[in-house]
């Protein structure tokens, strides 16, 4: 095999850990000697051993010269376990195969010099783009200490996310369905509009077998949310967080429920979606899914939140000039202002296609 292959394999191991080690990055790593894979492992949960020492520990002879794949450069710092570099020294690799740099303060650079500096021939940026695709919301958070936020919507093929009654069951497929859950359970938390909480009353948990529910997160500028919700009766189970303005007369009620108030800034008398996405980083929510209205999705592009977006789109046709569409608000006023989408893929999903791009 060459380098790019094992990458490949190592990559499809980092995998393994979506929705299990947030805020940390997803590592795979594969240990070749001899032309032979004899260990892999990959970062397995959060606070556990690192992609490296699991596939060192599972290693089924002596590594003494073996060459190490690892998605991410090794870390050279003490934090919940020991530096891997350590480990790797330790075991005598002769030769460290990167896929990208860690942007990590602590480590953006370090761990390949300390390795090249002990002998260890070290190579990096093997299939970089993927392994950086792979962990975008801990690279952008690890930056700019602010959530990566991916819009997410399901539409037909004539823009529509609803039918001019409101009836949206069900837009897209059960494939297409599915992927949301995986999205859910990869990325940390999910925010609505509390239009969405009144009129759907959703539980925004994930559905797939094995699945991570991720934080639940509602803009409610008023606190409208009903303590009686499918959100609140489960708050003591699902973690919570109301972004308001100010305590409405429910929010005794929603607290004792298990729900968390978090004040937030105004913008037009609403939340200021810049301040909740700071204060939602200070707390260690890396990224989040916006499944929100059209309002909340337009107010999200307008201020400049959104990363990258996510639509599934179904080939039906269903018309009607009062059915909504993914984005609403008052719009932009020219077509020079329309936000770009590029690096667009899109991937078939049973009869669904999902589009892919960033912002």
């Amino acid at each position: 095999m060459e380098d790019q292959e094992y990458m490949r394999r190592a990559l499809s191991l980092a995998a393994r850990g979506e929705g299990r080690v947030s805020p940390n990055p997803m590592v795979g790593c594969v240990v070749v000697k001899g032309g032979r894979v004899i260990g892999e492992g990959w970062h397995e949960q959060y606070g556990g051993l690192h992609a490296e020492r699991n596939a060192l520990q599972n290693c089924t002879e002596d590594a003494a010269g073996a060459t190490l794949y690892v998605t991410l450069e090794p870390c050279c710092h003490w934090g919940k376990t020991p530096p891997c570099t350590e480990a790797i020294l330790e075991h005598r690799i002769a030769r460290v195969v990167v896929g990208c740099l860690d942007a990590n303060p602590l480590v953006a650079g370090r761990g390949a010099s300390i390795l090249q500096g002990r002998g260890v021939e070290v190579e990096t940026g093997v299939l970089e783009a993927e392994c950086r695709a792979l962990n975008e919301a801990f690279f952008h958070y690890i930056t700019h200490q602010t959530p990566f936020v991916v819009m997410k919507y399901a539409m037909t093929l004539d823009g529509k996310i609803a039918a001019h009654t409101g009836d949206s069951r069900w837009v897209t497929g059960e494939a297409a369905r599915a992927h949301v859950h995986r999205m859910r359970n990869r990325l940390s938390a999910i925010m609505v509009g509390v239009g969405t909480v009144l009129a759907d009353d959703p539980l925004l948990t994930c559905r797939m077998e094995g699945g991570r529910n991720p934080v639940r997160i509602v803009c409610d500028s008023r606190l409208r949310t009903p303590p009686g919700s499918s959100l609140i009766r489960t708050a003591g189970q699902t973690r919570t967080i109301l972004a308001a303005v100010e305590r409405g007369e429910n929010a005794a009620a929603l607290e004792q429920a298990g729900a968390e108030i978090l004040l937030c800034n105004a913008a037009e008398g609403r939340v200021d979606l810049n301040d909740l996405i700071a204060k939602l980083g200070q707390m260690g929510i890396d990224s989040i899914l916006l499944e929100g209205g059209a309002g909340l999705h337009f107010a999200a592009l307008e201020a400049g939140i959104v990363h990258k977006v996510q639509a599934y789109v179904a080939p039906k046709l269903i018309g009607g000039a009062a059915a909504k569409t993914p984005l609403g608000g008052r719009g932009f006023d020219r077509m020079a202002q329309a936000v770009p989408v590029t690096d667009l893929t899109v991937t078939p999903l049973g009869g669904d296609f999902l589009l892919e791009g960033t912002l």
